[in-house]
């Protein structure tokens, strides 16, 4: 027979509230007598109704030369779990600089909190900064503590968290694991390994060439032509991880050229996504020097977008004239079709008139 379990928890909440008891005219509430009290009005903290009580002549016989405040409870058949702080006020600044506490305690009903006492000597008291114009200010702060039970469940069974997912931190070892590779790439003069059945992953140019009918599907080692060791590498980091190697997206300048070069590897080798990440990262690196040769490498390689933002940067009557200026714009004229040059020259004749 299964055994169904229940569960629920306890936690300690606390509320707290401040009280501020003002007295006037002092001195006409002294003579009244030991155990004779002033009372606050009634104030609440977490349901729970108090009073702050001040004995002029003290609360028993043994202060009778004290002053004295304590805390009552007022709330009818329930008891209150509580601690309190019972402050004097100093006249010239406004700020509680005496006080007295009590720790956490029960209190019965229409009772005194236990040991809520605060006394000090009424000769000290009257010649203090809490005395000024037969006035003074009792702050008393009430602090409840009361459990919080939450609804009862069923227990659920236990089970330890999966750890995340590092498929692609694996791969990135695997790629760096030379001893495991079955392809070779001779790239710039260096022989660069890899994994035949991984490679056509992202590359459908990559799956013809190793599993088609062209000839290098039937070599084991093959030449790769017009591209540096570091882009081929850059290029298959990001085929077995879907990163770059140690790129920052807004590092500007120094990953400008190696991006340029691996745009035009992603399209050689039909990486669309790693494509559009070097779209992105152009984009947002683009300044004078280096906008018209990445105008001409979108133009080349099919990137609206990089192309539209390219355009966007050169139409800008800020710097038109220090772009025409290089010679990557020069490059550009005879790369790219006279109508777009032809464009970018009436935008140019336009910002100055």
């Amino acid at each position: 027979m299964t055994m169904r379990t229940t569960v629920s928890t306890c936690t300690p909440e606390t509320e707290q509230g401040k009280h501020v008891f003002e007295i006037f005219g002092y001195s006409k509430h002294r003579g009244m007598g030991n155990l004779e009290f002033i009372s606050s009005g009634t104030f609440s903290v977490s349901g729970h109704d108090w009073a702050v009580l001040f004995f002029p002549d003290g609360y028993s016989s043994s202060n009778r030369d004290d002053i004295c405040a304590c805390l009552r409870h007022l709330s009818k058949d329930t008891k209150a779990q509580a601690s309190w702080e019972i402050r004097l006020v100093d006249q010239t600044t406004g700020l509680p600089t005496f006080s007295q506490k009590g720790d956490t305690a029960w209190c019965h009903p229409s009772s005194c909190f236990p040991g809520s006492g605060m006394v000090k000597n009424r000769k000290v008291f009257e010649a203090s900064v809490y005395l000024r114009d037969d006035h003074l200010t009792i702050e008393c702060i009430v602090t409840m503590k009361k459990p919080r039970v939450s609804a009862t469940e069923f227990l659920k069974k236990i089970e330890a968290p999966l750890p995340l997912s590092n498929i692609t931190e694996q791969l990135g070892k695997l790629l760096e694991a030379e001893e495991t590779t079955d392809a070779t790439f001779s790239v710039g003069g260096e022989t660069i390994g890899a994994h035949r059945i991984l490679l056509p992953l992202l590359s459908p140019v990559f799956r013809a060439e190793l599993y088609g009918t062209m000839k290098e599907s039937k070599e084991k080692h093959v030449t790769i032509e017009d591209m540096q060791p570091a882009v081929f590498r850059a290029l298959l980091h990001f085929i077995y991880t879907d990163s770059l190697p140690g790129v920052d997206q807004n590092a500007g300048e120094s990953n400008t050229e190696l991006i340029l070069h691996l745009l035009v590897a992603a399209d050689r080798y039909a990486v669309e996504r790693l494509k559009l990440v070097c779209e992105s990262i152009l984009g947002k690196n683009l300044d004078v020097e280096t906008v018209s040769t990445t105008l001409a490498l979108a133009y080349q390689h099919n990137c609206d977008r990089l192309k539209d933002i390219c355009l966007e940067f050169i139409s800008s009557s800020s710097v038109m004239d220090a772009v025409m200026a290089t010679d990557g714009y020069k490059n550009l004229k005879t790369t790219c079709p006279y109508a777009l040059i032809d464009m970018l020259e009436k935008t140019r004749r336009l910002h100055k008139a």
